[in-house]
């Protein structure tokens, strides 16, 4: 039996035989051989990366064979952030470079499948690469062109895949979200972008429940009136039918002859080009749209998952995701280095919560990611994966989503296997890659993430801008990565994109999360230092909620926080009530199953609470960050300046509760 863990505490070692098989270990004997430079350790090496940004990426882009039809001018032709520019000149395509692994394995999986009504099926290269040549060429029939937005309503199935490929492979742009969005939410996207086409599902399966979602696509397709074509995939139902008159279907689009590799062009646009748009919602306003180019992502895709991830051709990736989550966008991402992702759609606890270790027992995975909330539900239970599957294939385990404590790090090594790489990672939606994750050649510690990613200026910064060792302040990169965003689509003049990251600190990237250093390099990201809500990894703008709320008369006005409790969630939402309304279980039920229909579940707040006013600063603004201070434990006087605020006396109410609530239940 383990003594009870403490942060800091070390848990694993790399072996020196698998620290020198590590990619990492390949590339800097690679350097030191082909540039010449040799480095003492890790962190000297992250030195570097972070210090000479030419000499470091255009080593990533030669190691891990970046291939550009016309050859970049130079790596980086202006430093400043935002606006660097990477690698002028050069012409490439991020699907072309996944599909390049079809040579020499046609016959071999691509991807595996599974969901709660299919058992576990491989795709082959061969019908993955003839898939999405066919679909690329019927795109370009249909007049799809480089820079048009194709939408994707799609689970986490080989269909998603294949569409994102084709529409990279001719130089449109990919949006998705997954079918358990609302129709609101997904409007609240789409909308922005105007895309040409819509791939859409009738419905989806969740815990052995079906969920028709017929309804939600008819007001999806009548939301987007520049809408050129919908392209229905039957996959709840094989027989039925498309949401509207002429809508397309996916079969007829697949049912033409293969294009061979040799006829097949993939549209060769600039490093900078658009791949795909992915949504954050901030505080206000509608949720941004993050544009990421072809470049940034397959050269820190390439990096992250070479270097970081330390994964291997033809070994298989499993992560428990969404199609609407950044996850799902790294796990597709494998096929830029021959691995295979292993595709799940359905309920992480259905039939039980063995499942997805089921899943990674029958796949031979090598590589599991996990969300700290997943492992809570786990070890509530008592289950100990390595009691029941043969997990022999598997090497690395990724945690990634929110805090990670060290009860939770320390649990895959007495539940999972001993000799395992726990490699927790943070980064996300915002640069689609990570900011601090696994090193293959350090050792573990409870609790701590291992390092600052290569060619990551990742930093705690305090109030003063300063950077600081051992104390909580601001993530903040102090250097520009080419996987930051090209900017947010239709903010014209940028400045939205420069609010958002750039206000605080000009010059240096704040990301919005609390941040902590040790003086081993060690990182910890503590959660959320903005409103944002990040409920089981996924980011939820506030101002979702209270567009929803805004409905209902019986709502005068609202507030919601989220709080990060050990491996799970609390997620209050305080209203106050018009005159003469009562909060009664009908209205509750009435708030939840609006925010359900017109966005997520994880919309849904755990309880609804009524209070006499909610705060907000002398220009009207709500207080959500002192009121999550305060649930907390922060005193009034610290979480908030009352002098900035129109009504002070309404923090007493929040004060009370916190005082009332000794600790809060989980989600």
């Amino acid at each position: 039996m383990r003594a009870p863990v403490r942060e800091g505490d070390l848990l694993w070692t790399p072996s020196a035989d698998r620290a020198a098989r590590s990619n990492l270990t390949a590339f800097t004997d690679w350097l030191a051989r082909e540039r010449g430079v040799r480095f003492d350790g890790y962190h000297d090496l992250w030195t570097w990366s972070v210090t000479d940004l030419a000499g470091f990426w255009q080593a990533v882009w030669d190691f891990c064979g970046v291939q550009a039809s016309h050859a970049p001018q130079r790596v980086l032709a202006n430093r400043r952030m935002p606006g660097a520019d990477w690698f002028p000149g050069a012409r490439l395509n991020y699907a072309q470079h996944a599909l390049r692994h079809e040579v020499g394995a046609r016959d071999e999986d691509a991807l595996l499948f599974a969901s709660e009504t299919a058992p576990l099926t491989g795709l082959s290269w061969a019908e993955l690469a003839d898939s999405v040549r066919i679909l690329a060429t019927q795109l370009r029939e249909l007049g799809v062109r480089r820079g048009d937005r194709v939408a994707a309503y799609l689970p986490n199935a080989p269909q998603a895949v294949i569409a994102l490929l084709a529409t990279a492979s001719v130089g449109a742009i990919w949006a998705s979200c997954s079918p358990d969005f609302g129709w609101r939410g997904v409007l609240d996207r789409f909308r922005q972008l105007e895309p040409t086409v819509l791939f859409s599902v009738d419905g989806y399966s969740y815990g052995g429940k079906p969920y028709d979602r017929t309804r939600e696509v008819r007001e999806i397709i009548a939301g987007l009136p520049g809408l050129g074509h919908v392209v229905h995939v039957p996959y709840l139902d094989p027989a039925a039918k498309p949401p509207v008159p002429g809508a397309l279907t996916w079969q007829s689009l697949l049912d033409h002859p293969a294009v061979p590799a040799a006829e097949f062009a993939f549209e060769q646009v600039p490093f900078g080009h658009p791949l795909w748009i992915l949504f954050s919602s901030g505080t206000t306003g509608l949720p941004k749209a993050i544009t990421h180019s072809h470049g940034g992502v397959l050269i820190e895709q390439l990096k992250l998952q070479t270097l970081h991830m330390d994964l291997h051709p033809r070994e298989r990736m499993f992560f428990f995701t969404t199609a609407g989550w950044i996850m799902w966008n790294f796990l597709v991402s494998s096929l830029l280095i021959g691995v295979c992702p292993v595709l799940y759609d359905g309920s992480p606890a259905h039939p039980g919560l063995e499942t997805l270790w089921q899943i990674a027992a029958d796949a031979g995975v090598t590589f599991f990611g996990a969300s700290p909330s997943y492992v809570d539900m786990l070890a509530k239970a008592g289950l100990v994966p390595r009691e029941k599957f043969d997990l022999s294939r598997l090497r690395t385990i990724m945690p990634a989503g929110s805090p990670v404590s060290a009860e939770c790090t320390a649990w895959f090594y007495d539940n999972v296997k001993p000799d395992i790489w726990v490699a927790t990672g943070s980064g996300g939606t915002d640069v689609s890659t990570g900011f601090v994750g696994g090193v293959p050649t350090l050792p573990v510690y409870a609790g701590e993430i291992q390092a600052p990613h290569l060619g990551v200026a990742a930093r705690a910064f305090n109030e003063r801008g300063e950077s600081v060792i051992d104390e909580v302040g601001e993530l903040v990169i102090t250097e520009p990565m080419p996987s930051m965003p090209v900017g947010f689509w239709g903010d014209a003049d940028g400045s939205r994109y420069r609010d958002s990251y750039f206000a605080d600190f000009p010059g240096v990237w704040r990301h919005g999360d609390f941040f902590r250093v040790n003086s081993r390099g060690g990182c910890f990201v503590l959660g959320r230092s903005d409103a944002t809500l990040n409920r089981h990894g996924v980011r939820i703008g506030t101002a979702e909620v209270y567009a929803v709320l805004a409905g209902i008369p019986e709502v005068d006005d609202a507030l919601i926080v989220n709080l990060e409790v050990g491996g799970g969630f609390f997620m209050p939402l305080f209203v106050q009530l018009a005159d003469g309304a009562t909060l009664d279980d009908k209205l509750r039920e009435r708030i939840r199953d609006r925010l359900r229909a017109e966005y997520t579940p994880r919309h849904v707040p755990d309880e609804i609470i009524q209070v006499p006013a909610i705060p907000v600063t002398l220009t009207g603004k709500k207080m959500e960050v002192p009121v999550r201070k305060i649930l907390r434990g922060v005193p009034a006087d610290q979480a908030a300046n009352p002098h900035a605020m129109a009504n002070p006396e309404s923090l007493d109410f929040f004060v009370g509760y916190a005082a009332a609530r000794q600790d809060y239940p989980t989600s």
